[in-house]
C-alpha cells in the first residue's frame, strides 16, 4: 500500500482540542510543546508524561493526525509562512531568516532544583562535560528533508546554527552570568534572555537549572531515564561546591563542543568523548561509568534502581535514531516515522519495558512533538 506523509499546520488545532493547561506554541505551527509538573520521584514523572501524551494522542487522533517526539521532522516543507503568529516569533523569523525558517525541530528539556542562582551558575561548570552523552541517549534526528544525514543527532546541527546555542562557557556567579547575557542583548545579537540557548543554563523563571542538549524523545523512559542522571549530576555538581574550598572546574570546555558533536554523529551506537579522560570510548562505557560515578547521588533520590534498569535497556535497544533507521532501511522511511509515532502514543516499546522498569504503563515524552497527516492510515521537571 502507498502512503503519503504531509506537515502540517496542526498545532493550534491539536492545542484548541486540549482545551487545558499543560500544552503551548512554538515558534512552528507545527511543533507544541508539553510541560509537566514538578516532581520528586521519577514514577511521578513518567505517569504525568503518560498522560499528557495520552491527551495529547487523543486531540491529534481527533483531527485525523499523529503525533511524533523527535528531534527533526523526517519529511517537510520549508516555508517562512509557518512561523506561528505571535510578536517575539515574527521578530526572530525576521532577524533570523532561513535560521528560522529551519527550526523544525524538537527537543526534550529538564528542570532540576537548585539551592540558588550562584550555585545554578556554578555548577554548569561541573555538569557541563557530562551533558554530551545525555545527548547520545536521546538522538532521535538521522533524518532530515526527506534523507539520511549519517548523524544520530541531526537537531544538534541546526541548532547549533543559533548564535547562542552550544556550551555555556564558566561564569563565576549569577551576576558574571547575568552580566554576560546582558551583554548579549545590548549588542542586538538576541533580543531576550529567553533566546539564550546554551546547553544547561539558570531558569530565568525558575529555582531551577535547566537541560537543553537533547533531542525530543519518542519513547518516555527515555526522558526519565535523561531526568534521573541529570537530577543526579545537579545533586553531586550542589554537593562538590557546598564542601569546595578553591576552585572546582579548570574553566577548559574548549572540547565540549567537539564532544557534542561526536554525540549527536554517533548516538549510542559509536564512540563518545569519555569526560573523565577526555579520549574516545564506546557509548555503552562512558554510560556506564557515568552512571557509577552518580550512584551515590542517585541512590540519595531515590533513583538507582530505576535509572540502572533504563540504561541497560536502552544500551541494549540502541537510540531511537538507529531504531528509525532501522525500520526505513526495512521498509521506507515513512516506516520508520510510524516507528516514532506508534513509540511516542505508547506503542510496541512502551508497553515492553514498562514492567522491567517499575514504571507506570503508558508512556510518553516531555518537550516538543509534531503532528503530522497521514492519508492513508486510519486515525519534564523533577524536584
Amino acid at each position: 500500500m502507498s502512503r503519503a506523509v504531509t506537515w502540517c499546520h496542526g498545532g493550534r488545532a491539536v492545542l484548541d482540542r486540549l482545551g487545558r493547561p499543560g500544552f503551548t506554541t512554538e515558534l512552528q505551527q507545527s511543533a507544541l510543546e508539553s510541560n509537566s509538573q514538578v516532581h520528586h520521584t521519577l514514577d511521578d514523572l513518567y505517569a504525568d508524561l503518560a498522560g499528557a501524551r495520552r491527551r495529547l494522542d487523543a486531540a491529534a487522533s481527533s483531527l485525523g493526525l499523529a503525533v511524533v517526539a523527535a528531534g527533526t521532522v523526517p519529511l517537510a516543507r520549508i516555508s517562512p509562512r509557518d512561523v506561528t503568529e505571535d510578536d517575539r516569533y515574527r521578530h526572530m523569523a525576521d532577524e533570523y531568516g532561513k535560521v528560522a525558517d529551519e527550526q523544525l525541530i524538537c527537543s526534550a528539556q529538564v528542570h532540576v532544583d537548585v539551592p540558588d542562582r550562584d550555585t545554578a551558575v556554578r555548577a554548569m561548570c561541573l555538569v557541563s562535560p557530562w551533558l554530551a552523552p545525555l545527548l547520545a541517549l536521546s538522538a532521535s534526528s538521522p533524518f532530515w528533508l526527506g534523507t539520511d544525514t549519517g548523524y544520530a543527532s541531526w537537531r544538534t546541527m541546526l541548532w547549533q546554527r543559533w548564535p547562542t546555542a552550544g556550551p555555556a562557557g564558566c561564569h563565576a556567579d549569577a551576576q558574571d552570568y547575568d552580566s554576560a547575557i546582558e551583554e548579549l542583548i545590548r549588542s542586538g545579537v538576541i533580543s531576550d534572555a529567553g533566546m539564550v540557548y546554551h546547553d544547561v543554563r539558570p531558569s530565568a523563571h525558575q529555582g531551577t537549572l535547566e537541560l537543553r542538549i537533547c533531542d525530543a524523545c519518542p519513547r518516555a523512559e527515555t526522558v526519565v531515564l535523561v531526568a534521573g542522571l541529570f537530577r543526579a549530576l545537579v545533586r553531586d555538581a550542589c554537593e562538590r561546591l557546598a564542601h569546595a574550598n578553591g576552585p572546582v572546574c579548570d574553566g577548559r570546555h574548549e572540547w565540549l563542543r567537539g564532544a557534542t558533536w561526536r554525540a549527536a554523529r554517533s548516538g549510542l551506537e559509536g564512540n563518545l568523548v569519555d569526560p573523565a579522560t577526555r579520549r574516545a570510548a564506546p557509548a555503552p562505557e562512558v554510560l556506564r561509568r557515568m552512571r557509577d560515578r552518580l550512584r551515590p547521588a542517585l541512590e540519595a533520590s531515590g533513583d538507582w534502581d530505576t535509572v540502572h534498569a533504563l540504561l541497560e535497556q536502552a544500551l541494549i535497544d540502541g537510540s531511537a535514531a538507529h531504531r528509525m533507521r532501522g525500520a526505513a532501511a526495512a521498509e521506507d522511511l515513512l516506516a520508520g516515522v510510524d516507528l516514532m509515532a506508534d513509540e511516542t502514543r505508547g506503542g510496541r516499546a512502551g508497553r515492553r519495558m514498562a514492567p522491567a522498569t517499575r514504571l507506570p504503563d503508558a508512556p510518553v515524552p516531555t518537550g516538543d512533538a509534531r503532528p503530522y497527516r497521514r492519508r492513508t492510515a486510519a486515525g519534564g521537571t523533577v524536584g
